[in-house]
């Protein structure tokens, strides 16, 4: 028996069919609770955003009308709600990325090093998980929606909410921003 497809399920769902929306969060949950962690760097925050984003897409799914995917609009809510805790979380101090770079030289260097390896992928994602924290939220949602959700720019854009020159601007400042801050740990310049 082949499984409905996703145009299917989104019209049961619609309809109040809840095993059809459980079926959808089934489809989609790795991808949202990753996108959330990517940008929350916790997984416990990632976890209560994920689910407070499918519980706003059950309650607004009348209001999908279908023109755009459904794992863009989901995205979307999932990515609004991770910009929402993040501004919450505002008006705590957090470490700028050059004392970052500056406390974590040692790590950054065994990291980043001279075509060196990673020798603790465990260390290495945790590094580029705080680095990320540094960025302003819209480069850093731009930067893991495009790096590590492999979306195309015009998704990110429709994910947005906002131009794709806006999407190219984004991503542009945030690799140049944390080129700059790691600079001194890619080794000799090309001359």
């Amino acid at each position: 028996m082949q499984a409905p497809d996703e145009a299917e399920l989104i019209r049961e769902a619609r309809g109040g069919g809840r095993s059809a929306f459980a079926e959808l969060v089934r489809r989609h949950h790795p991808a949202v609770v990753g996108l959330c962690r990517s940008m929350l760097g916790d997984a416990e925050d990632a976890d209560d955003a994920a689910q407070e984003a499918f519980l706003k897409a059950w309650r607004s799914l009348s209001g999908f009308s279908g023109g755009a995917n459904f794992g863009t609009w989901l995205y979307r809510i999932a990515s609004n709600q991770c910009l929402d805790m993040l501004r919450a979380r505002g008006r705590r101090p957090t470490q700028s990325l050059d004392a970052l770079v500056e406390a974590e030289a040692p790590a950054l260097e065994k990291v980043l090093g001279a075509g060196a390896p990673a020798s603790d992928p465990v260390e290495a994602a945790d590094l580029a998980k705080r680095l990320l924290a540094t960025l302003p939220e819209e480069q850093r949602l731009a930067l893991v929606l495009r790096e590590t959700q492999g979306f195309s720019y015009e998704e990110i854009a429709e994910t947005m909410g906002c131009s794709l020159d806006s999407v190219k601007a984004r991503l542009k400042r945030a690799r140049e921003t944390l080129a700059k801050s790691l600079r001194h740990f890619s080794g000799p310049p090309n001359v």
